[in-house]
């Protein structure tokens, strides 16, 4: 690492309530902490993650917790644990964590779940099914609670991705509806029973999953998840088994700005690759004349497919690859030039 990292504190497995941990750097050493207990610290200088002193038996998740913190608040995208423990090594190596040299990589450990995601029984069985006339993956349950979470260093806050609940989101889905700014886009303003009958239908649909998302706990937009293969947007294109799709809408206008936008944008293509390791691809069918959108999409790796129409709006396809989200480092913004 050319330059020391400042003083710094972090969270990790913020969606595990088991595993929660804090990572704070003085400027010298990285402490790892859980519920006040130190479980580990580590000295880092360039290359290299060396283990001071350490609880044994958490070395594995102690370990992801410090290189997460180190590639979260650094430009390192690569570090190598000197862990003195044989069976530590070997779990984060059967974990992915590290490669075949012993080097840990940004790229492989922001693939791992539990970093991230709340407890999942893991990728659901492949059945087929059929609806509406199209030959699709049955669909997991819709889940509850809490489903993703990420501290963002710039910000100082944890964002986090909750399942909608009717009675406790309407009101803001409500008011975000009929934001003249929302509107605009969404095209669904209207009163509360017009929200209610629209928010009900998507957490009936398998294929739906609607999220509130929030910093620190406070509510700021409404994003919704889908698989894209029985939705609207799949006669358009060849669609893949688990290619997924997303829609957004900043409720908040405080939220709206450039610092907030670098930690949601690339959090909700996050959780989408993560939420099922069989995606390999997400899509996006924005406005055509919706250039802010499409600029930032393209400043976020998609790709411009082609342009198409829906019968409510002409629509550019985009999409991402797994591949280029992660191995291009996507999911945190690009260091300022030298």
């Amino acid at each position: 690492m050319p330059t020391p990292l400042p003083a710094f504190t972090h969270h990790a497995f913020a969606a595990q309530p088991a595993l929660h941990c804090t990572v704070r750097h003085d400027g010298h050493c990285l402490t790892v902490t859980q519920r006040e207990r130190q479980m580990a610290r580590f000295a880092l200088d360039q290359d290299a993650l060396h283990l001071l002193e350490g609880d044994a038996d958490a070395l594995v998740p102690t370990s992801m917790a410090a290189l997460d913190a180190v590639f979260a608040h650094g430009p390192a995208r690569a570090l190598r644990p000197r862990l003195e423990a044989r069976d530590a090594g070997r779990q984060l190596a059967s974990l992915g964590v590290l490669d075949d040299a012993g080097v840990a990589h940004a790229s492989q450990l922001w693939q791992r779940p539990e970093l991230y995601l709340a407890p999942s029984p893991g990728p659901y069985p492949l059945q087929y099914a059929m609806t509406d006339g199209k030959r699709h993956p049955r669909r997991p349950p819709k889940p509850a609670g809490v489903v993703y979470a990420r501290h963002i260093p710039w910000l100082g806050q944890t964002l986090t991705l909750r399942a909608a609940e009717l009675e406790r989101d309407l009101p803001l889905l409500h008011r975000w509806m009929n934001d003249p700014d929302v509107a605009y886009f969404w095209n669904e303003e209207g009163d509360e029973a017009r929200h209610r009958a629209y928010l009900q239908g998507l957490i009936d649909d398998r294929h739906m999953l609607p999220l509130i998302a929030a910093f620190d706990d406070t509510p700021f937009g409404y994003f919704e998840v889908y698989w894209a293969k029985e939705n609207r947007i799949a006669p358009f294109y060849d669609a893949q088994d688990h290619d997924r799709g997303w829609h957004v809408l900043i409720g908040e206008p405080a939220f709206r700005g450039k610092q907030f936008l670098t930690a949601w944008f690339p959090a909700i293509q996050h959780y989408q690759f993560l939420d099922d390791p069989r995606t390999q691809r997400i899509v996006g069918e924005p406005r055509a004349d919706h250039v802010r959108q499409i600029a930032n999409l393209d400043k976020a790796g998609f790709s411009k497919i082609k342009e198409f129409d829906f019968p409510h709006k002409r629509a550019m396809l985009v999409m991402l690859l797994r591949e280029r989200f992660f191995g291009d480092h996507l999911l945190l913004p690009a260091p300022p030039a030298a």
